[in-house]
């Protein structure tokens, strides 16, 4: 069997530091590898996943600015992917909203995993594509949307590339966008109702600059709320593994 994974084209797969999806695709890649499954990803052309790639981007482009430059390198690029993947993949799974519009054109077997949350938007259009199999990430999730075929896959972990620390250190860690649905500003409400230090770390994207600056920022003392920026992986098992409890709060408003 041959499986095509569509990823976005903005960051490379694996992700240097922020990217939760494109690591996803990349354990998913490499695990289907293992398995004796034949993977093409398409990416852009940094990725290093362990396993075929094809691109017609070669550079990333991350963090988006939010214009519609943006959205029609994402749909020029699941456009072409689509396309290609269709002439010799049986199963094509799709990692990004615009691949969906170019189902209706192609007859294979396409799988979507919902990487979102519930979006009254987005669940309008995934009901134009009936005959897509959706994958939700939790029950909550699926519980939250009505597509005819969809199930609940939980997201794997590598846990090789993760060290435990028995030994932890007194404060809360925070790890995510830097964005009001993250709820960052929740879990420095958190950290002070329960007077134990926060450390933050995570990107500050353009498009939320300003929360940043007026709800983040002025909390930041640089002792008790600590922002450490962004991280790769060996500063995440730093950051996870010595911390007493990591704080996983969302934002509906």
């Amino acid at each position: 069997m041959r499986v095509a994974l569509v990823a976005p084209p903005f960051l490379p797969v694996p992700p240097k530091r922020y990217g939760g999806t494109e690591l996803f695709i990349a354990q998913l890649a490499e695990g289907l590898r293992d398995m004796g499954v034949n993977v093409v990803v398409y990416t852009n052309g940094q990725s290093t996943v362990g396993v075929e790639t094809r691109w017609l981007y070669k550079a990333p482009q991350w963090p988006l600015q939010g214009d519609v430059y943006d959205s029609l390198k994402d749909f020029n690029h699941a456009s072409w992917a689509i396309s290609d993947a269709a002439n010799d993949c049986d199963v094509i799974h799709l990692h990004n909203v615009p691949a969906l519009m170019f189902t209706r054109y192609v007859n294979t077997r396409f799988i979507y995993t919902v990487h979102h949350v519930h979006e009254s938007q987005l669940s309008e259009i995934y009901h134009f594509f009936p005959e897509v199999d959706y994958v939700t990430i939790s029950e909550l999730q699926r519980r939250q949307e009505s597509m005819p075929r969809m199930r609940t896959v939980h997201h794997g972990i590598d846990l090789e590339q993760y060290i435990l620390q028995e030994q932890k250190q007194n404060y809360l860690s925070f790890l995510g966008r830097i964005a009001p649905i993250k709820g960052t500003h929740i879990a420095i409400e958190v950290a002070k109702k329960a007077g134990i230090p926060l450390k933050i770390a995570g990107e500050v994207q353009p498009i939320f600059q300003d929360y940043f600056d007026s709800h983040i920022r002025p909390q930041i003392d640089g002792r008790f709320i600590q922002y450490v920026g962004e991280v790769d992986l060996a500063a995440k098992n730093e950051l996870l593994g010595n911390s007493d409890c990591h704080v996983i709060p969302y934002s509906v408003g």
